[in-house]
């Protein structure tokens, strides 16, 4: 079988039972991975001179009561290879059947209820793998809906209902949303075993586990201690294993199953990723399916965030201003009460799952832009809806003079789309678009850097401030307020300048650091441009002082423009 389904008839395994299956609830003591291919009540100990391998083993009877049954039962269990002892709580106690479980490599379970019905249920599974795997999805698929769209109910739910399986959801840069923190990603693990043949001696082998539904390697789980396996052949684990697993834990293959989620506009939200341990080839693919149902509630919870702030500009306003603050906050920075990202808040309260949900680039390379009124003072609200229609999901929020934000275009192509956001706009705008920078760390300083572009650019224009030099820097003098210091400056040459010739060609030679290129810039010839300048100096000017040379420029600009 291949395909999704893939690995689902294969036998169900003890931590699967235990996980997920009719044992949920029991308390397990041991690793939980041998398959489980039928059940076999054991009321005397005698009995297990004919118990096969691969049985889950329910005591009951004498063989259940007291500790001393239950641990010989355990022995017999081992000798036998069963896959598992199922003892009812009371007989030997919890402490010393974590001890000998670990001791023997025998997985050892206590249950709370009567041990035929347990017996009953776990025959059923047994016989029907499939079957008991579909109901788990089936069983998800019932909460998953009652979940709704929330990031952290629905990672509640997989964690929940796949104990053993570490679920997370991780965003489109790699890094945590919501779920468990940390999800074990291995690709392709490799066992060692020792397998003894006929002979004695042991032959060290290694194999790689799949992490897609295939089989692992068949490794018997133990202390050191051989376990005989169907063909007769006794098998040691190469490693010891730290200590006994509850519920699914253990020495096992380990295995990874990953979801991607998509965004509203095509991309890619995150990825949803479970991993675990199990050598169950039909446990993961079952996960996978699981995760599969988790994926539409999930884009739900990122398309209702983006509904929910798109119909509030306050919200969208200071949910940017979070996002900048957090990246200014020092790693390991204590928080205060209530600050965003304070450990036990919900996963995805936080500043920056609402913007992954949003569609905001918060890693990699990031350009600031600022948009910028050129007359009246326009809607706030109004202009944070246009400016993401234009320029793409970008956060809006306003700054000096107009409204601003980051975007992960680089700044040719943030440019483009901001000179088609200004014909939008219902009233006069400029902009300005900062340099590229990597992270929101950094991304104040773009925004100062958009800031001031936008500040010298023209109604309908984009100035871009890696593009800036002295004549944009001069061009944004607050002209009414430096007028009439100009003025004064300026006022030999104004008085012998009856046409403004001589302003103009001062203001050429300046600005382009010499006569050639003046008189390019002005269309006349190099000797016009010198007798000119012969005229300026003769109005007391000296131009070889470099103070003088400064404050004639600022002066010029003013007065032109």
């Amino acid at each position: 079988m291949t395909g999704p389904r893939a690995g689902w008839e294969a036998p169900v395994t003890v931590a699967e039972l235990v996980n997920a299956g009719p044992l949920a609830g029991a308390r397990m003591y041991g690793s939980g991975e041998n398959p489980v291919h039928q059940v076999r009540i054991v009321d005397e100990l005698s009995v297990f001179g004919t118990v096969a391998p691969h049985t889950a083993v329910v005591l009951i009877g004498t063989a259940a009561s007291g500790g001393w049954a239950v641990e010989m039962a355990t022995r017999r269990a081992w000798e036998q290879a069963a896959a598992c002892v199922i003892a009812p709580a009371g007989g030997l106690s919890e402490g010393s059947g974590e001890v000998l479980a670990e001791r023997l490599g025998v997985t050892l379970i206590f249950v709370d209820e009567d041990p035929l019905i347990v017996a009953v249920r776990i025959a059923s599974a047994a016989a029907r793998p499939e079957a008991a795997r579909t109901q788990l999805v089936a069983r998800c698929a019932t909460r998953l809906a009652e979940a709704g769209p929330s990031a952290r109910r629905v990672l509640g739910v997989l964690n929940a209902e796949l104990p053993g399986t570490s679920v997370t959801l991780l965003d489109r840069y790699g890094r945590h949303l919501a779920g468990a923190r940390a999800v074990d990603r291995p690709g392709v693990a490799r066992l060692s075993t020792e397998v003894q043949g006929t002979g004695g001696r042991p032959d060290r082998r290694s194999e790689p586990s799949g992490d897609d539904g295939g089989t692992p390697p068949e490794v018997g789980v133990g202390s050191g201690v051989s376990a005989r396996s169907d063909a007769g052949l006794r098998r040691d684990v190469s490693a010891r294993p730290e200590g006994s697993a509850r519920a699914g834990g253990g020495v096992g293959a380990r295995w990874s199953a990953e979801v991607e989620v998509p965004d509203l506009d095509g991309g890619v939200l995150g990825t949803l990723v479970a991993g675990g341990s199990s050598r169950s080839p039909g446990w993961p693919a079952a996960v996978r399916t699981v995760l599969r149902l988790a994926v539409a509630p999930l884009t739900a919870w990122a398309a209702q965030e983006r509904l929910r702030s798109s119909r509030d500009f306050t919200l969208r306003r200071a949910l940017a201003e979070r996002l900048l603050a957090d990246a200014q906050q020092e790693p390991g920075e204590p928080r205060e009460p209530g600050e965003p990202g304070k450990p036990g808040e919900p996963e995805e309260g936080g500043a920056r799952a609402e913007a992954i949900a949003l569609g905001w680039p918060v890693e990699g390379a990031l350009t600031a832009y600022q948009v910028r009124p050129t007359a009246e003072a326009g809607d706030a609200a109004l202009a944070g809806t246009l400016i993401p229609a234009a320029v793409g999901q970008v956060p809006v929020l306003p700054r000096g003079e107009g409204w601003a934000g980051w975007s992960a275009l680089d700044p040719g192509e943030l440019a483009e789309r901001l000179h088609r956001c200004l014909r939008t706009m219902p009233w006069p705008c400029a902009a300005g678009v900062g340099a590229r920078v990597e992270g929101l760390r950094s991304v104040e300083e773009s925004l100062l850097g958009a800031e001031a572009a936008a500040f010298v650019a023209g109604p309908g224009t984009v100035a871009r401030a890696d593009r800036m030099g002295p004549a944009e820097l001069l061009g944004a003098l607050p002209t009414g307020v430096l007028r009439t210091p100009a003025t004064v400056v300026l006022r030999p040459l104004l008085a012998v300048d009856k046409d403004g010739t001589l302003l103009e060609t001062l203001a050429a030679v300046l600005d382009e650091g010499g006569a050639l290129k003046a008189a390019e810039r002005l269309g006349v010839h190099r000797n016009t441009i010198t007798t000119r300048l012969e005229r300026i100096k003769s109005a007391g000017f000296d131009l070889d002082d470099a103070a003088t040379r400064l404050a004639l420029q600022l002066a010029c600009h003013v007065l032109l423009r």
